[in-house]
């Protein structure tokens, strides 16, 4: 969801890195006085207005100390190591890097610019994000969470307009991004970096869910109040089904078992459960705040959502559909991460 009605000015944008330019990598500042130390496995929160990160214990949901990033962390990924969180912050063209067991940050890599999503494609070659305020999707290749200058920008392709979220197939052969303020899906091919295709579909297309197989793939409308479900497995995409599911269908997260996909709902406050076999919504539950990014403990059941209007992590039973408790975090929680969360599928 586009992040600018929620925010003071931002600071000017330094000159665009060149491609096969290096971007700069430092140390993280000196640490802070000690603080209580996180548990194993944390649960970040990201306050997008507070440029800071909610550390929680997943032990009685308890929340340890608050990190610093830079301006606007909206979006957070697992490196392909599964040893280092990156952290995308808009505003100051930043990562943060965090060791995802322990909570403390490793690196600041800056030269990103505009860092609003982001993405690793599955064969690790690839580093993406969406410029969701300066209209382009940056193509970086990967060396790595220790390398010197871990990411070096190879293509930065315009993607008009305010390009949202992004997925990748599992065959890292191509990238889908929305297109919120154009209404449009854009296909970009990994090989050959350059665009595939791009269709018009409803309205303020968001967030993206590609099926196991990559034949389906699922948009969110947040500005109406469905999700539309295409077909991507031949040359063009085809249309299958607009999927009811609530005002301001917004952001996915699979459940884990390989076959149902949650959607958050944000002007209805609820969530969705939809069946990827039959594509059909099988239940709904409660999404207090404005429902935004979701996270699945390992139990396959709780749900982490962050409710953004609410400054709260709201934990929810999946299966009874029941707010079990909320817990306060900064300003506009948005991403919600923990490395003891349920499988990807």
């Amino acid at each position: 969801m586009k992040r600018r009605p929620f925010l003071a000015a931002l600071a000017a944008v330094p000159a665009l890195p060149l491609a096969g330019t290096a971007v700069a990598a430092t140390a993280p500042p000196a640490a802070p006085p000690a603080a209580p130390s996180a548990a194993a496995n944390p649960i970040f929160v990201l306050n997008s207005q507070d440029a800071d990160i909610s550390v929680i214990s997943t032990a009685g949901y308890v929340p340890i100390k608050r990190l610093p990033t830079g301006k606007e962390p909206h979006h957070l990924y697992l490196a392909p190591d599964e040893k280092t969180l990156i952290v995308a912050n808009a505003g100051s063209n930043s990562l943060t890097f965090l060791d995802p067991a322990t909570a403390t940050v490793q690196r600041t890599v800056t030269g990103i610019i505009d860092p609003y999503h982001l993405r690793f494609s599955p064969d690790m070659a690839w580093f993406v994000t969406a410029a969701n305020r300066l209209n382009h999707v940056d193509l970086y290749r990967w060396h790595g969470a220790g390398a010197d200058q871990p990411l070096t920008l190879v293509k930065r392709l315009s993607a008009p307009k305010t390009p949202s979220h992004l997925n990748i197939d599992s065959k890292s052969t191509v990238i889908y991004a929305s297109l919120q303020d154009s209404d449009e899906l854009l296909a970009i091919d990994l090989a050959t970096q350059q665009p595939r295709w791009k269709i018009p579909v409803g309205r303020m297309p968001a967030d993206l869910f590609l099926t196991r197989d990559d034949r389906t793939l699922l948009v969110g409308l947040t500005g109406d109040r469905v999700v539309e479900i295409y077909d991507v497995s031949g040359v063009a995409p085809k249309l299958i089904k607009r999927l009811p599911t609530g005002e301001g269908a917004h952001a996915f997260r699979a459940r884990g078992d390989g076959r149902h996909v949650l959607v958050s709902n944000r002007v209805a406050n609820t969530i969705s459960l939809i069946d990827t076999q039959t594509l059909t919504v099988v239940s709904e539950l409660p999404g207090p705040g404005g429902p935004d990014c979701m996270e699945v403990m390992a139990d396959g059941r709780t749900l982490l959502l962050s409710s953004r209007w609410a400054r709260k992590l709201s934990i929810i039973d999946i299966d009874k559909r029941q707010v079990l408790q909320q817990v306060n975090v900064g300003r506009s929680p948005h991403g919600v991460w923990t490395l003891a969360h349920a499988p990807r599928i």
